[in-house]
């Protein structure tokens, strides 16, 4: 069954490592224990990801164990002036060693070197990102400490596997948490508000192949006066039980069927479309800044285009109702990894 909801809570893998039940679900009913994996160490990934941003500008967040990589990053993002920066620190075979939470909705993640300070932390109700990069960009530091609040809602959680293989995809989005803080760049400082700004929190934690491409879009914002978000995606294993395209609209999760993104050959800031197979998510894509980015160390190659721009169209919800989109911020993005 096509979108196939899982409502039983059990766990994650069966005794020969694969997913008991592919699907998707509106929270955590897979519990997550590593030492279930039947791949090896290095090929096990782990990760939490944050982004929070409002019209202006923007900050993201990772802490990952990737097995033989561990990958730390901070981006900071500003829409008006059209720049961003990117700083990335790179650890070799942590393989475990992050001690990644085996839950999303408690447990702590901090790393701390010489130069970067960087913790999330879950409480009830609550997540706390706190940072300190010393030597961000030019010479100079940043900081922020944001709250993002995590009110009773659906979100989209997903068990894929990769057809054939012991691998396997296990992650959580979590969109429309409203953000409150602030974050400093130099002796520029920008404040997020929850009455406007909103956070997203991509959980993940799973086995991959080497070689995938992924397609990956996601906004939050205040639509008559309510909480709308969406998450948009394929490329993550085999969703012939279920894809993660949802859209978020006063706590309550819809389910879509299947997203198409049309990105212009050769241009990543060229107009985007998007289109879905149940006509619910038909839009159009004004890219603003493309954030680019090409890794190579050791086995490692990525290409990213993460794409922030304004997105207008017509959503549809359950029940028929159509949300009208003008020049609604959010990112969409096309990301080609060997890890």
């Amino acid at each position: 069954m096509r979108n196939h909801e899982v409502t039983e809570f059990q766990p994650l893998l069966d005794a020969e490592g694969r997913i008991r039940e592919p699907g998707w679900a509106r929270k955590p009913v897979w519990k997550y224990d590593r030492s279930m994996i039947k791949a090896a160490k290095f090929r096990i990934k782990e990760w939490d990801y944050y982004l929070v941003m409002n019209e202006d500008y923007a900050a993201a967040f990772t802490l990952s164990d990737d097995g033989y990589i561990g990958l730390q990053s901070v981006s900071l993002l500003n829409f008006k002036e059209k720049w961003e920066h990117t700083e990335t620190i790179l650890k070799p075979f942590p393989m475990g060693k992050m001690k990644m939470p085996a839950s999303s909705s408690e447990g702590n993640v901090v790393y701390h070197d010489k130069r970067l300070r960087l913790e999330f932390r879950a409480e009830r109700g609550k997540r706390m990102i706190s940072c300190d990069f010393k030597d961000f960009y030019q010479g100079k530091p940043f900081f922020c400490e944001i709250a993002l609040e995590q009110p009773r809602m659906d979100s989209i959680v997903m068990a894929t596997p990769w057809q054939g293989r012991k691998a396997f995809y296990y992650n959580q989005k979590i969109n429309c948490m409203p953000a409150e803080g602030y974050m400093s760049f130099g002796d520029v400082t920008y404040w997020f508000s929850p009455k406007t700004d909103y956070g997203t929190l991509d959980w993940g934690r799973g086995v991959w192949t080497y070689d995938n491409t992924w397609y990956w879009g996601s906004g939050n914002g205040t639509v008559g006066g309510k909480p709308f978000g969406f998450n948009i995606g394929y490329g993550f294993g085999d969703t012939s039980a279920a894809t993660e395209n949802i859209l978020f609209y006063d706590g309550k999760g819809h389910k879509l069927d299947d997203v198409t993104f049309h990105i212009p050959e050769g241009d990543y800031m060229k107009p985007w479309t998007f289109s879905s197979s149940d006509g619910r998510f038909e839009m159009e894509f004004e890219p603003v800044l493309d954030r680019s980015a090409s890794l190579s160390a050791f086995l490692i190659s990525s290409d990213q285009h993460q794409v922030f721009g304004r997105m207008s169209g017509r959503a549809v919800l359950d029940d028929g109702r159509f949300i009208e989109l003008k020049d609604f911020m959010c990112f969409a993005e096309k990301v080609h990894n060997r890890y």
